[in-house]
Order: structure tokens, then sequence, then C-alpha cells
């Protein structure tokens, strides 16, 4: 099995991009990162420190200035990673609606995505890596020999998500789950596009263990330059 310097999965939230990368990373041994960690840290920290979402200004600085640290789990509690704002846990409030419905805004200031994406590539660079993001494959790693872009259903994507969170975090509602991302689409519809290169999988009907079993098959099949 060919094993590439860097993988990207890339797609819409809730699309079952985290599922897939952390278990691709587990099978092939590699770092998994999510790249959406960062925004949705660095938001949080703006709700945190009242900084108005209009002031790019005032964004941009927070996002050079943040102590932002993504870190393996370190609590069994169902979380794929711990993520530290400043030092203090955060992993599950960068899952909040409040962050959610706002998390779009932060990442369209520009310098937020060059402070961000600086720091995203660095990871990405020290190779056998998975990584998930949105631009994964489009931005922050474009020569990445294998981009993998997932699509899914608005429904399916709001579902997985309150599945997902409920039980592990605070509680949430289908309906305004599905109203959040229906918002972060639109926000976001400059951004949300597969490569020219990238293997597009359809989701609403597969497992992630087939999913993973149709990534392996491009590994084991697909020449990767």
């Amino acid at each position: 099995m060919q094993r590439p310097f860097v993988i990207t999965i890339d797609g819409p939230a809730g699309s079952g991009k985290s599922t897939l990368g952390e278990l691709l990373a587990q099978r092939l041994g590699y770092l998994y990162f999510d790249t959406g960690v960062l925004y949705r840290a660095l938001t949080l920290a703006a709700l945190q420190q009242n900084v108005a979402f209009e002031d790019h200004q005032a964004l941009t600085q927070l996002a050079q200035q943040v102590q932002i640290e993504v870190l393996p789990a370190l609590q069994a509690d169902g979380r794929q990673y711990t993520v530290l704002v400043s030092k203090q846990d955060v992993t599950w409030e960068i899952r909040s609606l409040d962050v959610e419905r706002h998390v779009s805004l932060v990442a369209r200031v520009p310098g937020v995505r060059t402070e961000l994406i600086r720091q995203q590539r660095l990871i990405g660079q020290q190779g056998a890596v998975v990584m998930v993001g949105r631009d994964a494959g489009t931005v922050i790693m474009p020569d990445a020999p294998l981009k993998i872009y997932l699509e899914a259903s608005l429904q399916e994507r709001a579902q997985r998500r309150v599945a997902a969170q409920n039980g592990l975090g605070p509680a949430l509602e289908l309906e305004q789950v599905e109203q959040a991302l229906a918002r972060r689409d639109a926000l976001d519809e400059h951004v949300i596009r597969p490569a020219p290169d990238a293997f597009i999988l359809q989701t609403d009907d597969l497992s992630p263990a087939a999913e993973v079993a149709w990534v392996l098959n491009l590994l084991e099949h697909k020449p990767l330059n």
C-alpha cells in the first residue's frame, strides 16, 4: 500500500470528515489534524473576550496572540483530541451552537486566515498527516498527493452532529443544528469546494468503516505522484 506524504479530507460541516480522518490516521499510523479546530478555538476566545466579530483588526490580533493547543485525547469521554485555549480545556465548548453560529465570520477575516493557515501548513509539512478541513486540499496543502472530498445531505449532516454531541457535551436540538449548518453553508459557499484532483465520496449511506475501506482501496490501486 502506498503511503502519501499527507492526505487531505475536505467537505461541509457534518459530512463525516472528522470520523473518517481519525479512523484513517489510526489505521495508517498518521497524525490526525482537524484544521477547523483552530478557527473554532479562536471563535470561542473571541466570545469569551467580547471581541466584536465586525472588528477584523482585533480578531487578527487575537489570532496572533492567543495560545491554542491541539493535543491527543486526554480524557476518555468520547473526544478525538484535546483543545486548550490559554491552557484551559475547551474541547466541548468549541462545539457549542454559539461557536457554530459565528465561526464562519471569524474564518472569513483575511488576517485570521493568513495566520491560521500558516500554523496549519507547518503541521502538514511535517508529513504523515491526515489533515481534515474545509480547504485543506485547495488552500493549505494544494500539493497533497491524495485529496478526498466528502459530500452528505443537510439532514444527514445535522443528524450526525446531534448524535455525536448528545450524551457527551451540551444537548443539541436537530432543527437548531440544521439551521446553523445551513447558515454556515451559505456563508462558506466560496470555500467549500473540492480540489480539481480530489476524489469525491458521497457518504449518506456509508458507514465509517466503509469509508475507510474506500480510501484504503484508493491507496492500493491509484498511483500517487
